[in-house]
């Protein structure tokens, strides 16, 4: 059963049942259905690339994870999609705000590297203070969820357009080879395909890349206004003295 006919299913089984018990409290197992399908629904955001939807439905779980965690059985799920959150605050540049959601985290700080959901993004944020770019590209493959592999090609397409902009400023032209190689392209088609949207020209018999520089801008210095306001300055000085 895929994750949208089991979200639907489980919103259909929600909408029949009563919200409360008899006594008036939430009953425990709507609760757990309603947190079903709010993390059925971040997930299957995240598979159709809805960032927006994910972050609504993120902000509804934290009240199951933190309000009703006492009364609730945990959520196979919860750690998983905390690890998402992490890495989409990252995508985001929401450094700080990635170290507050981690310390407010369930979790020991001695515990996080045995939770891989959360030593994956926790790994991804050093590796990106330090400029490890290697390892960012190498962590897609070792991503303990598919769902995750998403985020990292969005921080990886970051990274290849802060490289690109070293590269044009750096060099003239690059090698095909080489330059796949420092863009972390597996295919020359890819490579090709982000060439042309920087504007860079390919030469594919000379097997080379030549990056489109901006013509460096020539500034007009102002002397005359410069003469006359350093005149200007002067006078006032001899009136003050």
């Amino acid at each position: 059963m895929s994750l949208k006919v089991l979200y639907e299913n489980l919103q259909r089984s929600f909408s029949s049942t009563p919200a409360t018990s008899k006594n008036g409290s939430p009953n425990l197992d709507d609760l757990i259905v309603a947190r079903d399908i709010l993390e059925i629904g971040a997930i299957c955001s995240i598979r159709s690339r809805d960032e927006a939807s994910f972050d609504r439905y993120f902000s509804q779980l934290l009240s199951f994870y933190t309000d009703y965690s006492s009364s609730l059985p945990p959520s196979k799920r919860e750690f998983p999609i905390r690890g998402l959150n992490l890495i989409r605050l990252l995508t985001q540049n929401r450094i700080a705000d990635f170290h507050t959601t981690l310390e407010s985290l369930p979790i020991p700080a001695d515990a996080i590297a045995d939770n891989p959901y959360i030593s994956h993004p926790v790994n991804l944020e050093r590796w990106l203070m330090e400029g490890s770019y290697s390892k960012v590209w190498n962590a897609r493959a070792e991503a303990p969820a598919e769902e995750y592999k998403y985020f990292v090609d969005s921080l990886m397409g970051t990274i290849r357009n802060e490289i690109a902009s070293c590269e044009e400023a750096a060099y003239h032209s690059l090698p095909l080879k080489d330059a796949a190689l420092l863009l972390f392209f597996p295919s020359q088609s890819d490579l090709l395909s982000f060439a042309q949207q920087r504007g860079w020209q390919i030469d594919l018999s000379g097997r080379m890349i030549t990056f489109a520089r901006k013509d460096e801008e020539k500034m007009e210095i102002p002397k005359e206004k410069l003469i006359a306001s350093s005149l200007a300055y002067a006078r006032e000085l001899e009136q003050i003295v």
